[in-house]
């Protein structure tokens, strides 16, 4: 229960981040996207910088989840942070939750629920050697840089929600080595930080706000945000098998309820997207809407 309790603590501080981060930067530039003094021109703006510490309070109690309970326990927790965006712009624009909104949160909830029930995520340790970790940064970097090189030729929509998946993809890199530099923990503060692993986390956290930011600055949350909430579960969880040797139940009754549960949660992430709620803007002055 405290791994659950500490998971969705994680995943409200990190929606109301979001929506605090994509207020502010959805204002920037668009020629400002991918470049450093994006986040120069954002760190100067305070409620940006509430909606950063929100989003690294998020981050620290998923550090203190991942440290009672494996990747793949935790991920689909975290998933649940654009349900309390939601709740957030609700609450921001006074409107009551509809139909899609409800939808949306069962789906989403239910299929949280259906895939710890069903797999059941368990075991696991640091991995045999640590070149598997840099090959886990070596792959998930190339997949990321290959999403920023086909959004550089995509339509704005399109490359917003690339930037997003791409930001995803590196949270779920930095999710697992979070579980690494944990469990390296263990072995006292020496071994920590003789961690390569440790050193590399920053440049992926600084990557992936850049990246996230950019999707934010591209588009309203409805489609921007829904691509980072689905693709960083399904790559911890990914990491968190190949990495550190988590199980999952493979009997064919639970594969199906793991199945049907990632389709669900991708369902009400990609429903929750679909919310009002998340594209407050379309009305803006100046050709472009006013951020959520």
């Amino acid at each position: 229960m405290v791994t659950v309790f500490l998971g969705l603590a994680a995943a409200a501080l990190l929606g109301l981040g979001f929506v605090a981060q994509q207020h502010v930067a959805y204002t920037e530039p668009l020629g400002e996207m991918l470049h450093v003094r994006l986040l120069l021109d954002l760190a100067r703006k305070p409620v940006w910088l509430a909606g950063i510490a929100l989003m690294v309070g998020g981050q620290i109690a998923g550090a203190l989840a991942l440290r009672r309970a494996d990747v793949a326990s935790v991920e689909p927790l975290l998933a649940t942070n654009l349900i309390f965006a939601l709740g957030a712009a609700a609450l921001l624009y006074q409107e009551r939750l509809g139909g899609t909104e409800w939808l949306g949160a069962v789906l989403v909830s239910g299929g949280v629920a259906a895939f710890l029930v069903a797999g059941r995520p368990h075991g696991g340790g640091m991995p045999a050697s640590g070149s598997l970790a840099w090959i886990a940064v070596l792959v998930v970097g190339a997949v990321a840089a290959g999403m920023v090189v086909v959004a550089l030729r995509v339509p704005l929509q399109t490359k917003a929600m690339l930037f997003a998946a791409a930001a995803g993809a590196l949270y779920g890199l930095q999710d697992a080595l979070t579980r690494g530099a944990l469990l390296t923990l263990a072995g006292g503060p020496g071994a920590l930080f003789a961690s390569p692993q440790l050193y590399a986390l920053p440049v992926i956290a600084v990557t992936g706000i850049l990246l996230n930011q950019s999707a934010f600055d591209a588009a309203p949350l409805r489609i921007s945000l829904p691509a980072t909430t689905a693709t960083e579960p399904i790559v911890g969880i990914l990491l968190g098998v190949a990495l550190f040797g988590e199980r999952l139940r493979v009997d064919p009754p639970a594969l199906a309820g793991e199945v049907g549960g990632l389709v669900a949660l991708v369902a009400g992430i990609v429903v929750l997207g679909r919310s009002p709620f998340l594209h407050k803007s379309e009305q803006g002055p100046n050709g472009r809407p006013a951020p959520p």
